[in-house]
């Protein structure tokens, strides 16, 4: 990837997250944290490698995206208003009890939204239902799913790996958010999933390694999935939760607390100079 696309998609990255905190702090609520890990990748997919068409969010023949972390909506809409797919300062009701952009993404109220979610670890499942009709209806669009490492301890994801390396579901491409943290602290701690990459290996699945936040990374990983056949693709994602605001970072009170006010105002500094610093 060029340089200066790679820079352009930096600066695409710092505005979703500054979009995204502009929602949380008008809410008073909000995921932050696993939010800014996920932001470089949903840059990647929706301004350089998904097919999709906001004038028409429900084409047939468009690529899917599930947010199985699907209480991470900060960035999902901010990443979805900032390409067009409904106005901007629509982000302002975030959580309101009369908007549509509830807590959780929701695919009958949200344009752009492919799947609800509520309770973690169905998203997958669904993910590979979408799949899976592509592949009987003989379609070419392809199916993107981001899921938490902390998700990843539900059951209910390795019956669906399992699933997907069955059928060999090579129009399926999955992302795992591995920042390492959720709410009550490390997942080692928690519920250890590691070794992420042998579980999914042994589910008959493709699996790469990446930097989560380097764009050039992220974009190869996507290639290299569509061009494998006969088996899905895993790319287990080394992220940093918070990322992007120096004292959210490996934070994991930020995992779903709201910033102080002057934590705000420090946060949307920060991310003003990384926006300052990428412009062309």
């Amino acid at each position: 990837m060029e340089e200066k696309r790679v820079q352009e998609l930096a600066a695409k990255a710092v505005n979703v997250r500054r979009t995204a905190l502009e929602a949380i702090e008008a809410a008073h609520s909000g995921h932050v944290g696993g939010s800014f890990s996920v932001a470089d990748i949903l840059t990647v997919l929706y301004w350089e490698k998904m097919n999709i068409n906001p004038e028409q969010p429900k084409d047939p023949d468009r690529d899917r995206f599930v947010l199985s972390k699907g209480h991470c909506t900060p960035t999902m809409y901010a990443t979805l208003a900032l390409r067009g797919f409904f106005p901007v300062e629509d982000l302002k009701t975030f959580r309101n009890v009369d908007s549509y952009l509830s807590g959780h993404v929701e695919m009958t109220k949200v344009p752009g939204v492919d799947m609800s979610a509520g309770s973690l670890g169905q998203g997958l499942s669904a993910a590979i239902g979408m799949a899976l009709c592509g592949k009987v209806d003989k379609k070419d669009y392809r199916v993107y799913a981001a899921l938490g490492d902390g998700e990843i301890q539900e059951g209910q994801i390795w019956e669906a790996a399992m699933a997907a390396g069955n059928y060999g579901l090579d129009n399926l491409t999955v992302f795992v958010d591995n920042n390492n943290l959720q709410i009550d602290g490390t997942i080692e701690e928690v519920m250890s999933p590691y070794p992420i990459e042998d579980k999914f290996k042994a589910f008959k699945w493709n699996v790469l390694t990446i930097d989560g936040h380097d764009y050039a990374q992220i974009a190869d990983a996507i290639d290299k999935a569509k061009e494998t056949k006969g088996a899905p693709t895993v790319i287990v994602a080394k992220t940093v939760k918070g990322k992007g605001v120096s004292f959210m970072e490996n934070n994991v009170k930020f995992h779903g607390s709201t910033p102080t006010p002057e934590q705000f105002e420090q946060a949307f500094k920060e991310l003003d100079a990384q926006a300052a610093s990428l412009e062309v």
